[in-house]
């Protein structure tokens, strides 16, 4: 059960990075005010970064290594045991070379950049 609340949180993230970047730009259309929150944009801009630099240097997601952790203590090698963490982890792992990985992550990346320039997040206020 720990291993599929880990794999929900890895979904949550990856759908905070993905969503995150499509409601900027329809935030940018529609004029939504708070697309340009400047504590949104960094959070999002720091997750997408995180994830390119672990592809960069071929390291593996800590959420991912704490999800088979749990599992392997669990005894439960394969996304069998509940459909959660079945259709979750189909979504989420998919069989392709690491490389695909590193391009995606870096021009997505690169997309949450230009994003700054595009649509810039207003100025911090502490």
């Amino acid at each position: 059960m720990a291993a599929d609340a880990v794999l929900l949180l890895h979904v949550i993230f990856v759908a905070f990075v993905v969503i995150g970047l499509l409601l900027i730009f329809a935030g940018k259309a529609r004029e939504w005010y708070w697309v340009c929150n400047p504590w949104f944009r960094l959070t999002h801009l720091i997750a997408i970064a995180v994830v390119a630099v672990q592809s960069w240097f071929g390291l593996i997601c800590p959420l991912t290594s704490i999800e088979m952790a749990l599992r392997s203590r669990a005894g439960d090698t394969v996304y069998s045991g509940s459909f959660i963490s079945h259709w979750l982890a189909n979504f989420l792992y998919y069989q392709v070379p690491p490389w695909v990985f590193v391009v995606c992550y870096m021009v997505f990346g690169g997309i949450v950049v230009a994003s700054w320039f595009w649509i810039p997040p207003r100025k911090f206020k502490l």
